[in-house]
């Protein structure tokens, strides 16, 4: 026997033996299914792939002339795939170097698995969300022109409007035959943001004009290109992306007649069990509608003490109602920026000083820092009617788009100077773009665990973060931004009694307003744009107050175990570093780290 032979083709079949294994069989390893899972994910959105922004670097940009497919066919053969990768990792034999990672996807994995019994639940388009205004937004921040190759692609996207959205019409039409139909209120919403967003010829749309501000600053791509890239997109506008807006605004027109002003999930079939998978879901606990109820009512009443003492040391006595009267502060001239352009102008500059003051105070705090850069810009302008009050945007993995935190400044006295600095510290530093940035950027973890989302995980640390911020003196002499602190948790503690008493104890869009309007400072337009946010995402709104407790519990816990070697940077090390994670998980690990610290 040639053994030199025998051992050359090992080396070539070796290789194409892993390669088949990883792609259609068992892998060798759990590495390799982790690998193959985040990748069968990642490769079927070419939008996530142009968030990522990685293929770009080795020349690759096909994905960039693409749109995922949101067929019904394709969710199936998804659901498919996610259960059959769900058996084979728990095929595995459990390991302590994979334990982590494991656990991690096993419950990512099991969740979506869960949900396949509520896959026409929801309503994919709505005032918060939906294809009707991610796609527009999508293209406007996301797709990367910044070549003539990239504009072509732009356009050949705007091309496949038309494809995806009759795709989210095939599951709309289920939905209708299933009876789970949104609130009346919504459709109307959704009618009056696609019919003011066609309203204008295609070369007034943002979908031309940003294309066109985006083209004009490359300085490689020639007058006569341009020229022909904006003509070719103001044909594809016309051509194919208006028509499919008309033909969901035609439907819509239709269902409106059909629909309730019910507003809880309640109404839907299995409509309770539905609000247990999102409560599930979202907190990654398994707590029931009732405690997470009681669980608000406490914290409430927890959070307006605090806030009457403050009150009371600053000469109100016997306030009635601690967040109505901050509300009445909200209303002076001294705590508000002028409505105009100059206005929103001081306002972004204000919150970029507040960000550069806190980021320069966490040395003691963090070890950890994000290599990723911030910058604070306004929501666009077409999404801030509908959008929430600020949100953070990740930036990709490449480093080229920064994270970016954006306001909403569609009306300045919605945003008053003492709620400015929580803000700040929730959307960005050291909040969600500490969280989101050094996940991205860690070395040494399976790929998924960069990105992989846990809302309370993710939210939780946003509301810690501000916590952190009033324990760290950043509002020292300042007690109405302090005020502004405990509003900010007193809103998310009004959302647990809110949100269950909308889906689990059937009140009215009305009640609930109510209910928020007298335990916040928040103006009545903004309760109104709360309240029918956590209406048509049921359970998501709960996950931030969950995860905020439970990670401040982590905290004092290993604060009491470990005493005098207790390093808060240490334990934002174990908490940041090992990214996003369900928070029974979460437990796990922060029990680890203090019996490692223990021992040493």
């Amino acid at each position: 026997m040639n053994y030199v032979h025998l051992l050359l083709g090992l080396l070539i079949l070796l290789p194409a033996w892993y390669i088949i294994s990883l792609t259609w069989g068992k892998p060798w390893s759990v590495k390799g299914l982790y690998l193959r899972t985040f990748l069968k994910f990642a490769l079927k959105g070419p939008e996530l792939l142009t968030m990522l922004g990685i293929l770009e670097k080795f020349g690759l940009h096909g994905h960039n002339a693409k749109l995922s497919d949101v067929s019904e066919a394709f969710q199936d053969r998804m659901y498919a795939f996610i259960k059959r990768d769900l058996r084979l990792l728990r095929s595995y034999r459990p390991r302590k170097a994979t334990r982590l990672s494991t656990g991690i996807m096993d419950y990512f994995l099991d969740d979506i698995a869960r949900g396949e019994r509520f896959r026409h639940h929801d309503y994919p388009l709505n005032q918060m969300f939906g294809i009707q205004s991610e796609m527009p937004n999508f293209m406007m921040t996301m797709h990367p022109v910044v070549s003539k190759l990239e504009g072509r692609n732009y356009i050949k996207r705007l091309g496949k409007f038309g494809i995806k959205f009759g795709q989210v019409m095939e599951g709309l039409v289920i939905r209708e035959k299933k009876g789970c139909l949104p609130p009346k209120f919504v459709i109307r919403r959704v009618l009056d943001e696609m019919t003011a967003f066609i309203a204008n010829p295609a070369a007034e749309n943002p979908l031309y004009t940003v294309f066109k501000d985006k083209l004009e600053k490359l300085p490689r791509v020639s007058a006569s290109d341009r020229e022909s890239l904006l003509a070719a997109a103001e044909a594809e506008i016309t051509r194919t992306v208006y028509p499919a807006y008309r033909k969901f605004i035609a439907y819509f027109n239709g269902l409106e007649k059909k629909a309730t002003t019910d507003d809880g999930v309640w109404k839907l079939p299995e409509g309770a069990d539905y609000y247990v998978h999102c409560l599930r879901s979202n907190t990654t606990t398994d707590y029931t509608p009732e405690q997470v109820h009681e669980i608000g009512l406490r914290e409430v009443k927890r959070i307006e003490g605090e806030m009457a003492a403050i009150l009371e040391k600053l000469g109100h006595k016997n306030v009635k109602n601690a967040p109505r009267k901050l509300a009445d502060f909200g209303k002076e001239e001294r705590f508000l920026y002028p409505n105009t352009d100059e206005g929103r102008a001081a306002a972004l500059t204000e919150y970029q000083r507040i960000l550069d003051e806190v980021d320069a105070a966490l040395a003691p705090y963090f070890a950890v820092r994000p290599k990723a850069k911030l910058k604070v810009e306004r929501v666009p302008e077409f999404r801030e009617k509908t959008s929430a009050g600020a949100y953070y945007q990740m930036g990709d993995l490449s480093g080229s788009r920064p994270g970016v935190f954006y306001a909403n400044l569609r009306d300045m006295n919605e945003i008053q100077k003492f709620g400015m600095k929580t803000l700040s510290y929730h959307e960005g530093i050291p909040g969600h773009h500490f969280q989101l940035s050094i996940a991205q950027e860690l070395k040494g973890v399976p790929f998924f665990r960069r990105m992989v989302p846990f809302t309370a995980y993710a939210e939780g640390w946003a509301l810690y973060a501000e916590k952190l911020a009033r324990e760290i003196g950043m509002y020292k002499d300042d007690p109405y931004g302090e005020l502004g602190y405990l509003d900010s948790e007193l809103f998310r503690a009004v959302r647990l009694v809110v949100d269950t008493g909308l889906h689990h104890k059937k009140w009215t869009r009305e009640q609930a307003i109510e209910y928020m309007e007298a335990h916040t400072a928040s103006a009545r337009e903004t309760v109104v744009s709360e309240i029918e946010r956590y209406i048509v995402m049921p359970g998501q709104a709960c996950a931030y107050k969950i995860g905020e407790i439970k990670m401040v519990e982590l905290r004092d816990k290993t604060k009491k175990e470990l005493g005098g070697r207790f390093d808060p940077r240490k334990f934002h090390d174990v908490v940041l570093k090992n990214g996003s994670m369900p928070l029974d998980i979460l437990e796990q690990v922060v029990g680890e780290y203090i019996r490692s610290e223990n021992a040493a």
